[in-house]
């Protein structure tokens, strides 16, 4: 099974780390990153830049908006993200607290659904991959 690991973060928290913590932080998780990559447990992963740098596009009645920043009003950002195979959600929650970010923000863990099964419930036909 594939779960997706969103990591969210507190930059608040963030700034509070002694000088050089999260250069040590993000050091590891690379390291670790290529460790899971090598055993075929992390398919892929991603940092974000800054949700203030986001734009959010709302369509609504017709009219779309378009404004600054994220969504929702909140300390903990969207991050980055690990998308990983794991054999149970047991084991997927096990390599998300491992993340040093669960200490500056959460890890959010969300089993990714089969797109197959979905297409085919739906009865939409798949299109060929482009050449």
């Amino acid at each position: 099974m594939q779960y997706l690991l969103m990591v969210y973060t507190d930059d608040a928290l963030l700034e509070a780390l002694p000088e050089g913590e999260y250069d040590r932080r993000m050091r590891h998780c690379l390291e670790s990153a290529d460790e899971l990559q090598a055993q075929g447990t992390l398919l892929g992963f991603q940092q974000l830049e800054p949700a203030k740098t986001a734009k959010s596009v709302r369509r609504r009645g017709g009219k779309v908006s378009v404004v600054d920043g994220p969504f929702a009003e909140t300390k903990e950002m969207l991050a980055g993200f690990n998308l990983i195979e794991a054999d149970s959600l047991e084991e997927a929650l096990r390599l998300a607290e491992q993340l040093p970010w669960a200490e500056t923000g959460c890890i959010e863990v969300r089993e990714v659904r089969d797109v197959d099964v979905v297409r085919r419930r739906v009865g939409a036909t798949a299109r060929p991959a482009a050449a």
